[in-house]
């Protein structure tokens, strides 16, 4: 008589439950690395919406060219202290146009007269700071000064 080789149920068994257990590790880190991978793409966005509006502002006049404050809209925007509490649910461009695909972005802005700098008046001197808040838990500002020069 010759013996014959294999394995019985229970080792089947066990082989399946060892094999189902390493499966759904690998899918739930999947599923996780899937759900996150469109982060770092909206990060770099807002990243990019909120230098655009600080490089826009900061390159507006100090003063007021035309000697009339507060503007309607940010069109019209012709000085630094325009933009301050300007709130664009949905990135918008410096004529205040929508852009498309930015919709779920919430710029925030606030310019306040600042004292930072010693050798500078506080009345010569702006802190801009710009908030981009999206659902996706990204909430940061992105600051800047600028002085009457």
């Amino acid at each position: 008589m010759q013996r014959q080789s294999g394995g019985t149920l229970i080792e089947l068994v066990i082989a399946i439950v060892i094999i189902s257990i390493s499966v759904s590790a690998i899918l739930m880190a999947l599923s996780t690395s899937i759900a996150q991978s469109a982060d770092p793409m909206i990060r770099h966005q807002a990243v990019s919406i909120a230098e655009a509006y600080l490089e826009e502002i900061a390159l507006k006049p100090f003063a007021d060219p035309d000697g009339v404050d507060g503007e309607a809209s940010r069109d019209l925007f012709d000085d630094v202290d325009d933009y301050n509490t300007l709130v664009d649910v949905g990135a918008r461009d410096q004529f205040n146009a929508a852009l498309a695909g930015l919709e779920d972005y919430t710029v925030t802005v606030a310019v306040t007269a600042s004292s930072a700098l010693p050798s500078i008046a506080s009345t010569d001197l702006f802190l801009i700071s710009v908030t981009i808040t999206h659902a996706a838990q990204i909430d940061f500002t992105v600051s800047a000064y600028r002085a009457n020069f």
